[in-house]
């Protein structure tokens, strides 16, 4: 039996390399480097048929451990709620106003990246706090 090693995490989205650059600076991911012959990812972009220029962009987790981010560009906007979302994890092992206040202070450095905050789930002692937030595409996402 095989056993899956790697997961990658797919975006549809209008503008790749925006999105991508987004989520590299929310979670501190890098741009992998280009293709071997290639000096950049623009010469890269530059060789392909004009269709295909600027329909792809990737990041990487520095550190080797976390999954890869592919954003592709589809021709469809955005309509629905996503069906999968990022969790980012700011919040772990803390509870009731500590846990807020960190939520809160990545939520206003997520904003000034181009983030929306799209609503506040409060505590209910069952469920901690939780910020629901959206890209700057609009896929939603949750600081938790």
């Amino acid at each position: 039996m095989t056993s899956v090693r790697q997961v990658q995490v797919t975006f549809d989205c209008a503008d790749p390399e925006r999105v991508a650059r987004f989520w590299c600076e929310v979670l501190g991911y890098v741009v992998p480097p280009p293709p071997p012959g290639f000096g950049s990812w623009d010469d890269f972009s530059k060789s392909l048929p004009p269709e295909k220029q600027g329909s792809a962009f990737a990041c990487v987790d520095p550190t080797g451990v976390g999954p890869r981010l592919f954003f592709q560009r589809v021709p469809e906007g955005k309509v629905v709620k996503n069906r999968v979302h990022l969790d980012v994890r700011v919040g772990t092992g803390m509870v009731g106003e500590e846990r807020l206040a960190a939520l809160e202070a990545e939520c206003e450095r997520l904003v000034a990246l181009g983030a929306s905050k799209f609503r506040v789930l409060l505590a209910d002692g069952f469920e901690e706090s939780v910020i629901v937030m959206q890209d700057v595409e609009g896929n939603e996402f949750c600081l938790d």
